[in-house]
Formats: structure tokens, sequence, C-alpha cells
């Protein structure tokens, strides 16, 4: 078995060890640490968030560093606040035993000047995010001209959220000389555009498969509408009564609203996102690290940096943009050595995307069915009968039990287990009781162009007065649509765009939601006109080449603002339009 002592660590380092409770290293750090002690040499190091990678590359670096120099010899650059005071942290434990040494944290949303004074003390090593350091570095607050090791914490990471010009910037103010060692989960282009632009012959280490997710992770999906999206996420989270998770969402408006409605349904949630101040973020991740937050409600980039060890589940809320990133989200589970499962809450629209994940991570994504109210009441039960059952008993209601006793003397012990089960039981019971299947295990009904097929009878159409003239065309219509409302992607569709107006339907449900959101709306200083269309295409009975009708009049906004009644608008007979009467700008029709 592989010991740290037989890694060529000193005598200082294998004490913090020993304090710290690591007994066996990881493959990152068996492969990485005798390399990087023995050459001098430039390294990429592929390994999954979770592996150890931290310890891989501290340990060379404090080991290698003068301690009696106060010169900056070490730069380490990582791409979250989070993740910089985490790796500092780290690195003060490690070198515990090591006297001198200095390991400063350099990032924003503190004081630029107090963090320039602490360098100016003396840091062998500094920690820093690419922004506050390319900051003091046009400021002329330190100086890098002597740096020998210079790590790259999660590159990938680092570049998906746009610092590559830093990263360039930071590194050209380096010795061409130094050793450069880059760690990464994935390896896209833009980190090998790096490795090639800074680094000389490196040496590739590999823990797993590239770009493949950890051993640890299962992966499984769920297919279901998207209006019962949120419902599909109770329902997983009922389902596991011990889940401590990180659900993710694509956009901060969604990662928000999840949050407030997970915790109007009595879970222990909360939002982290880029519209939080620090304070707010601090606040967050304390009360997730020590699970006073059960679910953890995040955008991609706010959690880049999230590093707890026991979370037991990761909750694809929405699939993200860059497929890649999935990598990443399922790696904040299964670290450490525990296991940890990756859910995918996905749509009939959505499904290709699973076979694209599976080809990035190598391996299978499972479908599994969304949990029935019955199914979700009997876990509980015995989630409650074992909570129970472990229950420490507390010596100091002794005095109490008396009374207690007399209370319930009347009742058997059958009665007794029934009633008390019955307490927590009983909320969600009547809660599913009558709850419907949110599974489509083999996909909605559609339509020929591929969309999930809508029931006009149980929709709504509506008139808007921007289109194509506007720069809009379905696609970002809907996305407009879908944020000013604040409403599922999928409860918004058949969108048409004409030239200057549009049509799009809803859920009756949301009828009067739409209605009173567009009343007396303008954006960018113009009137947006929002109606019910009786007819128009696509809706209702309206068909190609056939007029639509508004309601209130049948008046719309002709190009000058001016209204008008539809029937004002000229007829312009085409050939093949038998009845020959579209308003002017009723041209090619875009789909939804």
């Amino acid at each position: 078995m592989i010991t740290f002592d037989s890694l060529g660590l000193n005598e200082a380092l294998l004490k913090a060890i020993e304090d710290m409770g690591f007994e066996t290293p990881s493959e990152v750090q068996e492969k990485t640490i005798p390399l990087l002690l023995e050459k001098e040499t430039d390294v990429v190091s592929l390994a999954q968030t979770g592996t150890g990678k931290t310890a891989a590359f501290g340990f060379p670096m404090l080991q290698k560093i003068d301690a009696t120099s106060r010169t900056t010899q070490g730069l380490i650059l990582s791409p979250t606040r989070e993740l910089c005071l985490q790796i500092t942290q780290e690195l003060k434990n490690y070198s515990k035993y090591i006297k001198g040494i200095n390991v400063v944290a350099i990032y924003g949303g503190a004081s630029i000047t107090d963090q320039a004074k602490n360098v100016k003390k003396g840091a062998q090593i500094l920690v820093a995010t690419p922004g506050r350091m390319q900051d003091m570095i046009r400021r002329g607050m330190i100086d890098l001209s002597r740096v020998e090791y210079c790590v790259l914490d999660e590159a990938d990471e680092m570049l998906n959220m746009g610092f590559f010009e830093d990263i360039t910037s930071i590194l050209s103010h380096t010795p061409n000389d130094k050793s450069t060692w880059l760690f990464s989960a994935t390896m896209p282009k833009e980190v090998s555009v790096i490795a090639k632009k800074f680094m000389y012959q490196p040496e590739e280490i590999t823990v797993g498969s590239k770009n493949a997710g950890t051993k640890n992770v299962s992966h499984e999906y769920y297919m279901v509408s998207g209006r019962d999206r949120y419902p599909a996420l109770k329902r997983l989270a009922d389902a596991h009564p011990d889940i401590f998770s990180v659900v993710f969402c694509r956009t901060k408006r969604d990662t928000q609203r999840v949050a407030e409605k997970l915790i109007e349904d009595g879970y222990n949630a909360g939002a982290l996102h880029g519209d939080l101040s620090q304070n707010q973020r601090d606040m967050v991740m304390r009360s997730f690290r020590t699970k006073q937050i059960q679910m953890l409600v995040a955008t991609d980039v706010a959690a880049r940096g999230i590093d707890v060890d026991n979370i037991t589940h990761v909750i694809n809320y929405q699939l993200p943009d860059e497929i890649e990133t999935y990598t990443h989200r399922s790696g904040r589970t299964g670290r450490a050595g525990n296991t940890g499962v990756s859910m995918i809450i996905v749509t009939q629209s959505e499904s290709r995307k699973i076979r694209s994940i599976e080809k990035i991570i190598q391996a299978k994504i499972e479908s599994k069915s969304i949990p029935s109210g019955m199914e979700i009441c009997e876990r509980q039960l015995y989630h409650l009968a074992q909570k129970i059952y472990q229950t420490e008993v507390n010596s100091e209601i002794e005095a109490y039990l008396p009374k207690v006793e007399e209370v319930l003397s009347d009742l058997s012990k059958e009665e007794l287990i029934q009633r008390l089960v019955s307490v927590e039981f009983a909320r969600f019971h009547n809660y599913y009781k009558k709850t419907k299947d949110l599974n489509t295990p083999s996909g909605e009904p559609r339509e020929g162009g591929g969309k999930v097929k809508h029931n006009k009878k149980d929709s709504t159409r509506f008139f808007i007065n921007i289109g194509e003239r506007d720069d809009y065309n379905w696609m970002n219509l809907k996305d407009f649509l879908k944020g000013t409302l604040n409403l599922d992607q999928d409860d918004i569709f058949h969108v048409d765009v004409m030239d200057s107006f549009a049509f799009f339907n809803t859920p009756n449900e949301h009828r009067e939601k739409v209605l009173e959101t567009f009343n007396d709306f303008s954006l960018d200083g113009r009137s947006i006109n929002v109606e019910v269309s009786e007819k128009g295409p696509r809706g209702g009975g309206g068909g190609k080449g056939k007029r639509g009708k508004f309601s209130g009049g049948g008046k719309r906004n002709d190009r000058k603002g001016n209204t008008k009644n539809w029937n004002d608008f000229p007829k312009n007979k085409k050939k093949g339009n038998s009845s020959g009467s579209k308003p002017s700008g009723f041209g090619r029709r875009k789909r939804s």
C-alpha cells in the first residue's frame, strides 16, 4: 500500500499530514507529488474536483520554496473567492510545522490595500483570483518577477468564466523559466491554448479518462413535462429525506425563484447567484456547510469553488448551456471517497442531450421514474421510524415523563405508535394522496415539427406588438416572454413572429398573469401591447392565410404607433392564397 512516507515528503509535511488524519494518498497525489518533487517541469494534471488536487500541488510547492526568503515564489490562480480562501487555509494547515511560511489570499470583495500590506510583509505564496490579481498588478502592488512555481487550479472553470485574457496577462509578468502546473477537470481547447503558450513540454497526468466523470457518482435522469419540473424536484427531495444537495439552474432569476418556492414549501433551502453581495454569499455558504441549508440552489458560476465533501445529490433542475459543464456539476458530489448521485430533470425536447452527456462523462445515465405520492409516503414513514429508533434518549426528560405517561395511559402500544407516526406521515399523505403521475416515459404526443403537442382548447392565444422589425425571432421572443412572465420554457409555445407583431400561446391558467404583467408595460420607452387573440395564426381555428381577429375591438398599432382596426390593413392577394386577406407585413412565419 502506498503511503505519504513513500512519496518523498519531508518530516514537517508528514507531521502535518498525520495531524490532519490523512493515511493514504489519492491517485492524483500518488502520481503528481513524486514527479513535482523530483523534477523542475511543467505539468498538466487532469482529475475531477474533489480528488485531492490541492495537496497534489500544495505539498511539493511548500517543500520546494525557500521559507527564509520573503519574496513571492509561488502563485496559485483559482476561479472563485471561495476556492481561493479554501486553498489558502489548506496550505496554512499543511505548513503549520514549516517556520516562516506566509500564505496570502488575494481576492475581490475585500480591501485591496489590506491585501497589498500583507503581501509587502513577505508572502512566499499568493493564492489569487485572476480579476483581483490583475488589478493589483496594474496598480503596481505586487511583484511576480521572482515566481518559481505557478499553479492554474480549475483551469477549465477559470476559462469558462472568461478569465483567458487576465490569465494571459498575469502569466506574462512571471519569469519564462518558472514551472507551471495546470490542474483541470476537463481539457477544452482553451486550456490546450494556455498549455501550448505558457508551458514547455509539460508532463501529462490523467486520473481516469479525459473529461470523464468521477466513478463515485451514479447518474440518472427523470423525464417530465416542462410545467412539472418543480413538482418533480419536490418529489425527488421528499423521496430522499436525508438529502444534502446542490440544485443547479441556468439563470439567476430561476435560481432565486426555485429557492423561494422551496422555502415556501417548508424546505431548508437557499439561493447562491451573482446578484448576492459577498456578505450574503458568505452567509449562505456558512449555512450550507453547517447543514442549516439542506438544498442549495445555485447557478454554475456561483457554485464554482464549492468544496463540501458530504453532498449526497446534485440535481440538474435545468441542463447547462454548455454540456461540458455537467462534469463540473456532478463533481460536487462523490468527493473524498464518498458516493453520490447526479440527477437530471429533463423534458422530452431536451432528451437528446442525455446521449451527448453520456459520451462526455463516459458513463451510462439511467432512466428513472419520479416516485409516486404513495411511494414517497412510504419512504418518509420508514425514515421517521428509523429516526425514532436511532434517537438517543435525553435523561433530562425523565422528570417530565410521569405527566406524559398519564396523558397517554389509555393508549396501547400499537395506538401510541400509530399516533406518533401519523404526526409526520399525515402531512405527506394529505399532500400526495390526490397528486398525478409526473412521468412521461414514452414521451409526450408530438407534432410533425418535433415539438410537444399542446391542446389548443387548454391554451390562450395572444397578440403582441413587437416582431422581426424589433430584432425578434421566435427564439429570443420566447426567451423575453419566459423571463418577463417568470414561466417555464414549455409554458410558452406556438410562437409566430411577423414583421411588426407576433403571436404566442400559454396554458389558460396563465391568461390573467399575462394580461396583468403587460398592462401598462413599456420596454426602452416603448409601450408594449399584449391582447388576447380570438383567432389569429395557429390560434383557436385561425389558419394560414386567414385574418386574425383580436379582442378589444380587433385593434392593433400600425408601424407609426397609431391604432387601427385589423380590417383597415390592405388586402394583398398572393398566388396560392385563397383568402387573399393578410395584413401588410404578414410575411414569412417563424415557428417555435
